[in-house]
């Protein structure tokens, strides 16, 4: 069976949103900004379900009713976020941080 080209603009407009909604990197993709509550990039989502997985691996509780059976830990830790259970900081620091300063020799 041969490939058939697209027609028209407005057609190969439509396959292409078809095919990144089906790849992860369009709107349906799991890390979209605004479904995940403080998520501002994938980035974001893999460094801190990464880190609530390996506090899962090492003994804390889930925050989320879970099947031991059939959850992993990178699961519950994804379910976790999406849901805001999980507090992080983006590492910018506030107005309240108190940055200290090296003390020099004296």
């Amino acid at each position: 069976m041969a490939f058939k080209a697209p027609e028209d603009l407005n057609e190969r407009h439509i396959l292409m949103t078809k095919q990144k909604e089906s790849n992860g990197h369009g709107p349906a993709g799991a890390a979209y900004e605004g479904t995940w509550p403080g998520i501002d990039s994938r980035f974001r989502l893999i460094i801190v379900a990464s880190l609530r997985s390996k506090q899962l691996v090492q003994g804390s509780k889930p925050r989320i009713e879970v099947d031991k059976a059939r959850r992993r830990h990178t699961s519950i830790a994804l379910e976790e976020v999406k849901r805001g259970l999980v507090a992080f900081t983006n590492g910018k620091p506030t107005p309240n941080d108190k940055i200290s300063k090296a003390q020099g020799p004296a």
